[in-house]
C-alpha cells in the first residue's frame, strides 16, 4: 500500500495515467467538489461529487424500467391505404429468430438490450453498498471492471439513429407513427448520458479502496497530517 504523494515508476504505484494522452500524474485523494485534470491535454481525470453514487443508482434503475417499455411496448406503426401494422422490438427479434438470421437476432438483442441491462445491474451491484457507506460486495471489483469494459458496446443510441435514418427513407411510401417504445428508447439515451456524466471511474475505484477492498494492489492511503 502506497502513501499519498509517493510513487514508484517501476510498478506505477501512486500514479494515474491520462486516458487520452497517457501522461502520468501523481495520484491524490480528492474531496467532493474538487477536480483533477490532465496537465498536458486537460482531460478530466477525476471529479468526485457528493451524492453521485445515489444518482447513478437511481439512473440505473430508471434505465431498467425504460428498457422494459422499449422492448415490449409498440415501437412504431406503419400504415398505407387503410392497412397498418405495429410491432415491438421483441416482436421484430422473434420474426428473425429462425434459420440463418438467428445470429442477427442474438446480436441485436445482445447489443441493444442485453449489454445496457447488464451494465446497469453491475453499476447497482458496485455502488449500492458504497452509497450506504458500507463495505462493497465481494465481487465489486470485477463487476465494475466489466461495466467499464462494456461501456463502448452499449448501442441503444446507435439503434435509434439507425432507425430514424431508415424511417426517413420509407417515409414517402407509408404513414409512420412512433409508439411508446421509441420514446422510451430516446429517454433511455438521455438517462444513460446523465449516468455517464456522473460516473467517474477514478472516484469509484478510490471509493472501493477506501472501503477496504484491494483493487490492483497499488492502493494509496492519505498522507499523514501534521
Amino acid at each position: 500500500m502506497q502513501t499519498e504523494g509517493e510513487y514508484d515508476l517501476s510498478t506505477g504505484a501512486g500514479l494515474t495515467a491520462c486516458p487520452r494522452c497517457d501522461a502520468l500524474h501523481v495520484e491524490r485523494e480528492l474531496e467532493p467538489g474538487e477536480t483533477a485534470r490532465c496537465l498536458r491535454c486537460n482531460t478530466l481525470l477525476a471529479s468526485p461529487r457528493a451524492g453521485a453514487f445515489t444518482r447513478i443508482i437511481a439512473l440505473s434503475f430508471a434505465s431498467l424500467v425504460l428498457m422494459v417499455g422499449a422492448v415490449f411496448f409498440p415501437f412504431l406503426e406503419i400504415s398505407r391505404m387503410g392497412f397498418g401494422n405495429q410491432t415491438s422490438l421483441f416482436g421484430v427479434a422473434l420474426a428473425f429468430s429462425h434459420g440463418a438470421l438467428m445470429p442477427l437476432t442474438v446480436a441485436v438483442l445482445g447489443m441493444i438490450v442485453g449489454l445496457p441491462v447488464l451494465r446497469a445491474l453491475l453499476l447497482v451491484y458496485t455502488l449500492l453498498p458504497l452509497a450506504r457507506k458500507r463495505r462493497p460486495f465481494a465481487h465489486a471489483v470485477p463487476a465494475f471492471r466489466l461495466s467499464e469494459a462494456l461501456r463502448p458496446w452499449s448501442m441503444a443510441e446507435i439503434f435509434v439513429i439507425g432507425t430514424a435514418i431508415a424511417l426517413v427513407k420509407v417515409g414517402g411510401l407509408a404513414n409512420i407513427s412512433f409508439g411508446p417504445a421509441f420514446w422510451a428508447f430516446c429517454g433511455l439515451i438521455l438517462v444513460n448520458a446523465a449516468s455517464n456524466a456522473f460516473t467517474s471511474a477514478a472516484t469509484i475505484w478510490d471509493a472501493i479502496e477506501d472501503a477496504g477492498m484491494a483493487t490492483d494492489g497499488r492502493e494509496i492511503v492519505p498522507e499523514p497530517r501534521a
